[in-house]
């Protein structure tokens, strides 16, 4: 349950910085939006490295549809866009394929 805690706030963590980036580049809002962006970045990095793994890949492996399903709450509750059956659908597969990644059983090493 502690790696779905920092897999969770990675991605808010995530979100929030290249959110940042949207918001001057796309948004136009000022270029100081930068720098808490940069910062919310390296604390999403810090937190993936708290995640119990021996490898780094499957542990970025699992984290994509963390992030994916993330990312359709944050449109939905930030944007004020609500997810269609195909971002659920995906969503779903994608979450799917990181329990699969993370439990799965595997050979020792």
């Amino acid at each position: 349950m502690t790696s779905l805690a920092f897999y969770i706030a990675a991605a808010i963590a995530e979100i929030g910085g290249c959110f940042a980036f949207w918001a001057w580049l796309r948004l136009g809002k000022s270029v100081y939006w930068i720098f808490p962006g940069i910062a919310s970045l390296v604390v999403f990095a810090f937190l993936l490295t708290r995640i119990e793994a021996l490898f780094a890949g499957r542990t970025f492996a699992a984290y994509g549809g963390v992030y994916i399903v993330a990312s359709l709450l944050w449109l939905w509750t930030i944007e004020g866009q609500r997810p269609d059956k195909w971002d659920i659908l995906g969503a779903i597969i994608c979450i799917t394929g990181s329990i699969v990644i993370l439990f799965g059983q595997r050979q020792p090493v």
